[in-house]
């Protein structure tokens, strides 16, 4: 991989749970401003290995540095302060609450003001929020969910979902984002989008991006690079060249007909 800064470096890292080791040795380093892909079979460890970069899991063995800093078993909310949010393989919206409310209350993670400013309706609590309530919009203006900012979020379409778990892991301002299967339900048409998507968030807030995910044309369209794990241990990584041709991935995935219309 080229030389630049690693955002992000997992050494050695290891998940047991009792006598299942469901990720082994994992070790990886994620250059700042690329999108990577973490790629493998269903139950090869990699949202397992998502949710020990975000503190879900607190590893067996090893270590997650993210910007130089040890940030091991931190748990969840402080490794978003940190800089790192994430999107899940199942969405997760707030059910009850409307876009717009969604994207706001991720804002909280960067709220200056403490908790009991609001109840007391102090006057710094009405800025802030108004504060909020404009980033928020201005999120939706990004991901083009802006004109839906007053509906339920159930009630978005299956990609506009997808868009707002984006929105709101966005509203917490990361440094590194990783998103959890963000094709899975998309047509074709929605897929091509969705590449042009994340190369645009990439830019336009000076993100770094690991992305899970089974749709080959995403993942060898959008990622940089790429590593494999199957059965919890990494087999392959290198470039999508590298990928198409290795013949460890293809036995152990994605198949000669799968790499070929990739």
């Amino acid at each position: 991989m080229t030389e630049r800064v690693s955002v992000l470096e997992t050494k050695n890292l290891v998940m047991r749970f009792g006598g299942l080791t469901a990720v082994n040795d994992f070790s990886i380093s994620v250059p700042e401003g690329s999108i990577v892909g973490l790629i493998g079979p269903n139950g090869a460890g990699k949202t397992t290995a998502f949710n020990m970069i975000t503190g879900f899991y607190r590893p067996t063995e090893g270590q997650v540095i993210f910007q130089g800093q040890d940030i091991t078993g931190l748990p969840p909310h402080e490794v978003c302060r940190a800089g790192i949010a994430r999107t899940f393989q199942n969405i997760r919206l707030f059910g009850n609450e409307s876009v717009l409310q969604n994207v706001m209350i991720a804002c909280q993670v960067r709220q200056k003001l403490p908790w009991w400013h609001a109840p007391l309706f102090l006057p710094g609590y009405f800025r802030e929020e108004k504060e909020i309530r404009e980033k928020s919009l201005a999120l939706l203006d990004a991901v083009n969910l802006r004109s839906h900012a007053d509906e339920r979020a159930p009630s978005l379409p299956y990609g506009a979902q997808r868009r707002l778990e984006i929105a709101r892991a966005l509203a917490t301002e990361p440094k590194f984002l990783l998103l959890d299967e963000p094709a899975a339900g998309m047509n074709p048409q929605e897929s091509i989008e969705l590449m042009d998507f994340i190369r645009s968030i990439r830019q336009r807030f000076n993100l770094t991006i690991l992305l899970i995910e089974h749709d080959m044309k995403v993942v060898m369209g959008v990622c940089q690079y790429i590593w494999v794990l199957d059965y919890g241990v990494r087999i392959a990584e290198g470039t999508p060249e590298d990928i198409r041709s290795n013949p460890k991935v293809i036995e152990a995935y994605l198949g000669e007909e799968a790499l070929e219309h990739a």
